[in-house]
């Protein structure tokens, strides 16, 4: 007995996106209107995954340029430009065989995207860390120091350690293996670009818990950056233990 048309959009909807090329095949011949909407739908499903599959391919072209290298990492940081809170630095050594998709620079995803692949990066990954530099160290060093420390914080707490550095834009100074400065590398690299995404994260998982203890700025909202309610909020209020005191002169 054929399966109805209501059991054939369960399965299409629960399908892994590695098994729909069985599912057209399955249901392709089936000539009822129902099913062939869904196996047009699955024929856009598969269309859009094959289409992932070689963006991720492109996004592996340093990785695959420097191969030689035994382990690879991705660089970058998360958090320059904001009023308050840390800059925070990802590193990221990823497996050779890597089958991660949709990578990408962390702002061109959504914040539902980057958590979801934060999980199966520190899953998949051969080691990946964060670290970050505090507002006072901001202050006392200013933005691009403390960024280069944030960096080479997180590269020496990796395990293995790197051999390889592809770094988004940036040549780390005090570091002794090679380096390879990628000008919008997180969009260019899928190390840098899992990189970028693991210190977003962390960074905004910060500043959510900041917004608890100081609910004025909307830090959960504008994440430390200068958006109008917390100009507004800085004006009214002053600034916080978080506040860039370098970065807040033309508000306070």
């Amino acid at each position: 007995m054929a399966k109805s048309i209501k059991e054939i959009k369960e399965e299409l909807d629960q399908i892994e996106i590695r098994e729909i090329r069985q599912f057209i095949r399955e249901y392709g011949p089936d000539e009822r209107a129902g099913v062939k909407t869904l196996v047009k739908k699955a024929e856009k499903k598969e269309r859009a995954y094959q289409l992932e599959v070689k963006r991720t391919y492109d996004l592996q072209f340093f990785e695959r340029k420097y191969k030689d290298y035994r382990f690879i990492c991705g660089v970058d940081e998360v958090g320059r430009g904001p009023l308050a809170g840390p800059v925070v630095a990802g590193a990221v050594i990823l497996p050779k065989d890597c089958d991660i998709l949709y990578i990408n620079d962390s702002k061109k995803l959504s914040a539902t995207k980057r958590e979801e692949l934060y999980e199966v990066i520190m899953e998949k990954a051969v080691c990946a860390e964060t670290a970050l530099a505090s507002p006072e160290r901001i202050d006392e060093i200013n933005i691009l120091q403390a960024t280069y420390e944030a960096m080479r914080k997180a590269i020496h707490a990796l395990d293995p350690s790197p051999d390889l550095l592809l770094n988004d834009a940036v040549n780390i100074p005090e570091l002794p293996m090679k380096q390879v400065p990628i000008i919008k590398g997180d969009a260019k690299s899928i190390s840098i670009g899992a990189a970028s995404i693991i210190a977003k994260v962390t960074r905004d998982r910060m500043m959510v818990e900041y917004d608890k203890i100081y609910p004025q700025y909307d830090f959960a909202s504008n994440k430390g950056y200068g958006a109008a309610k917390h100009i507004e909020a800085l004006k009214q209020y002053g600034p916080c233990p978080i506040h860039r005191r370098s970065f807040i002169k033309n508000f306070v």
